[in-house]
């Protein structure tokens, strides 16, 4: 499976290939700043799965700690993709990839939420233990 997705003026387009990794939601107060809104749906990618099929001279990256590279269009600001190299993945915001059939699995760092879902999927107070998290379940 390819699907494509672009930024929002169009100048960059990228492509994911195969299967996400995991797809869910994420409340830390940096992706909802950063997405400006008040969560953030992820589809979590292997870094070859996931390349820039045009307009790589327009992305740019802002980098505010460690665990997160963030892509977004210098055109028009539009966000694309953040890597998270500790993890070895690359977040695709959900968005992006239009035709991608979105269907989350997880809510992550429930802890920060502002946005209450109840609709039955794990929340996890912070990361997965297997991603540096505690692993622990948080009630809806």
């Amino acid at each position: 499976m390819k699907l494509s997705g672009r930024c929002f003026c169009g100048a960059v387009e990228i492509e994911v290939s195969g299967a996400p990794e995991a797809m869910g939601y994420c409340h830390c107060s940096s992706c909802r700043s950063w997405s400006g809104g008040p969560v953030n749906a992820f589809t979590l990618w292997k870094p070859e799965m996931v390349r820039i099929t045009s307009g790589a001279e327009h992305v740019a990256m802002f980098q505010k700690s460690s665990l997160s590279q963030r892509q977004y269009c210098a055109k028009c600001g539009g966000h694309l993709m953040t890597t998270h190299p500790p993890l070895g993945l690359i977040d695709v915001f959900a968005a992006t990839i239009p035709e991608l059939k979105f269907a989350p699995a997880v809510h992550v760092n429930y802890a920060e939420t502002v946005l209450p879902m109840r609709d039955g999927l794990p929340k996890l107070k912070d990361f997965p233990s297997e991603f540096g998290g505690s692993g622990e379940m948080v009630s809806e």
